[in-house]
């Protein structure tokens, strides 16, 4: 049916490029004998009706050849232009050739004059369907633009935006300015509408042109040019969107339909991250991993990473069964078969569960994931944080070591350090198990990466943000004074998997979160980049800190001293030395403790980890 409809616009066209043509040669013809017809000789009027059907059939012949009949006139723009040019200058030297061929006599106005008009004609009648199609769009909106845009980035991305708002009949949207950094272009126009100033004349130019929303066309800017950019759009009360990345902008996807909200990770961004991915691809080619808790957010993200380095066997272990299957099927959609992808269902928590599997497969590494991390909840369950968290982790290490597994990696947090909350004491236990583990085991490297908040993970604060935010608020802050650090959950993964290609067991290895962020401003960023005033549209209300929070997070125990390595945004924590048989024995009675459901478990833990003070709430 569309193929049909296509076909018959063209033959339509095509009629009318007939009738365009005879009346451009009919009046070169009348023009040269001053439009009175009976001045006209006889052997013209022959040389008329022999030539101009020969003209007719090699424009037509022409036009198809390059595709003018093919072309979507809704959206004509220079390329079309172009053909059309290149057309009639084939087909004025074709005109040429065939009036001197055919020996007949007629004036040179006819030809010249002819082939000018036609040229005139045939484009005129493209370039008017583009021009009455945005008169019928401005008609049906009644002539009122619900928003009125600036784009910032006169580059391609930009002049694709620019071009679908100003054709399409179903954005009701007038961009009003553009925005580059190239002085070179300021003063020009493209489709007609200004190049205005650079990225400081952001805010002075949303109030004069009244600008609703600032659409970011910079897909291949570098990180802090586009956090610089962003951040004076977040001084506006605009709506701010962005083109995907330079990647979709060569394979051709940029349209209004791709653009998406600016996120505060486009904020908080910092420069690519550099990994040497040979290492890491290297070091997992042909292995057997397994991921525990590979359905989470971290853990997926491993899973993701891990995939593209196609190890012999990728193992997801996980106790939810919906987080393994939508990552399962995330990977079976990129790669198929290859990785040997296996997903499996089942808790750390059981031993006899995780001693099949490590006899069924024997993994090479181990990239443990699996972990309870929500702080409040584990406050009110700290019990359930140590059996799993702990135990869990002692569990996974046991068999790995029993297995032969060369290498065991941690994921651990900062809210290990000098804790204040069960979560982050119990992660501290779980670093001491995999350094007791280290001293022990003769086949087993066992290491711990140790980071801060990811963005976007699972219970994090920015996807609760976005929620209260679209609900219409408030937005909920538990301190005016609260500072965190952050990274991408991408960033982090690829640091972990550069960490572990450095292990020689026993190391905590600390990520480089770059400067802490003050979470009520990046909460009012937010906001105003969902176009909305902070305390007038969306009202930020403080909770206070709950149980076992910290206002500062911090990476480092004041014992532990920093070792570089090849990577400088990975450092070493230097292990602090304690009594192995004793802390084992220790966790005995805490396996003991929190299977009873003792009231006193924070307590048996304070004794143990002797940096986490349970009753301190907040800590500078």
């Amino acid at each position: 049916m569309q193929k049909n409809k296509w076909r018959i616009k063209a033959c339509l066209l095509g009629l009318m490029d007939v009738f365009l043509l005879v009346i451009a040669y009919g009046i070169s013809l009348l023009a040269r004998f001053d439009f009175q017809l009976s001045h006209i000789d006889a052997k013209y009027m022959a040389g008329f009706g022999y030539l101009l059907p020969v003209f007719i059939v090699l424009t037509v012949a022409v036009f198809w050849y390059f595709r003018l009949y093919h072309s979507i006139w809704e959206f004509a723009s220079v390329s079309e232009l172009y053909r059309l040019g290149k057309a009639w200058l084939i087909l004025q030297f074709l005109v040429l050739m065939v009036y001197f061929v055919s020996d007949m006599t007629m004036p040179r106005t006819f030809l010249f004059l002819g082939t000018f008009l036609a040229f005139v004609f045939t484009t005129a009648l493209r370039f008017s369907y583009r021009t009455l199609r945005m008169l019928l769009i401005m008609r049906e909106s009644g002539g009122r633009d619900t928003e009125r845009v600036m784009v910032i980035g006169a580059g391609a991305a930009g002049k694709v935006i620019i071009h679908e708002y100003m054709t399409s009949a179903k954005l009701q949207t007038k961009v009003c300015c553009v925005i580059d950094d190239d002085q070179g272009k300021v003063g020009r126009y493209i489709d007609g509408v200004p190049i205005i100033g650079g990225r400081g004349s952001i805010v002075r130019a949303v109030g004069e042109y009244d600008i609703s929303k600032i659409v970011v066309a910079l897909p291949g800017a570098p990180t802090q040019q586009r956090r610089e950019i962003i951040n004076s759009c977040s001084e506006t009360d605009c709506k701010v969107q962005t083109v995907p990345g330079i990647y979709q902008l060569v394979d051709g996807e940029v349209s209004v339909s791709k653009l998406r909200d600016v996120q505060i990770e486009d904020l908080l961004g910092r420069d690519q991250i550099d990994v040497s991915m040979e290492e890491i691809k290297g070091f997992l080619l042909d292995k057997v991993i397994l991921v525990t808790g590979g359905g989470g957010s971290i853990g997926s993200e491993l899973c993701r990473q891990i995939a593209d380095c196609h190890p012999r066997q990728l193992i997801i272990f996980d106790i939810y069964e919906n987080n393994a299957y939508s990552i399962q099927q995330e990977l079976l959609r990129h790669y198929g078969d290859k990785g040997s992808l296996v997903t499996l269902i089942g808790s750390v928590r059981d031993e006899r569960r995780l001693e099949s599997v490590f006899a069924q497969y024997k993994p090479d590494l181990v990239f443990h994931a699996a972990a309870h991390k929500h702080v409040p909840l584990m406050e009110e369950s700290p019990d359930e944080a140590i059996k799993n968290n702990v135990f869990g982790t002692y569990n996974v290490a046991r068999m790995a070591a029993k297995y032969g597994t060369a290498r065991f990696v941690l994921i651990s947090t900062d809210k290990a350090v000098n804790p204040t909350n069960i979560m982050g004491a119990s992660k501290r236990l779980c670093e001491m198990v995999i350094q007791m583990m280290a001293r022990k085991s003769e086949k087993t490297e066992f290491v711990a990466t140790r980071f801060g908040n990811v963005l976007g993970s699972n219970g994090s604060v920015i996807p609760l943000f976005k929620k209260q935010i679209q609900e219409g608020g408030p937005v909920t802050i538990t301190d005016k004074r609260i500072i965190r650090y952050f990274m991408t959950i991408p960033e982090a993964v690829s640091l972990v998997l550069q960490a572990a290609c450095y292990a020689h067991g026993g190391e905590i290895f600390i990520l480089d979160m770059g400067e802490p962020v003050k979470i009520d401003d990046m909460a009012r960023k937010l906001i105003r980049l969902s176009g909305y005033v902070p305390d007038v549209d969306i009202p930020v209300v403080y909770t206070g800190l709950r149980p076992g929070e910290k206002l500062f997070e911090e990476m480092l125990m004041d014992e532990e001293g920093l070792q570089e390595t090849p990577n400088h945004l990975i450092k070493i924590g230097q292990p602090i030395d304690f009594d192995d048989d004793e802390f084992l024995t220790t966790l005995q009675k805490l396996d003991e403790a929190c299977h009873q459901e003792v009231s006193d478990i924070k307590e048996i833990v304070a004794s143990v980890v002797e940096t986490y003070k349970p009753d301190l709430g907040e800590r500078h």
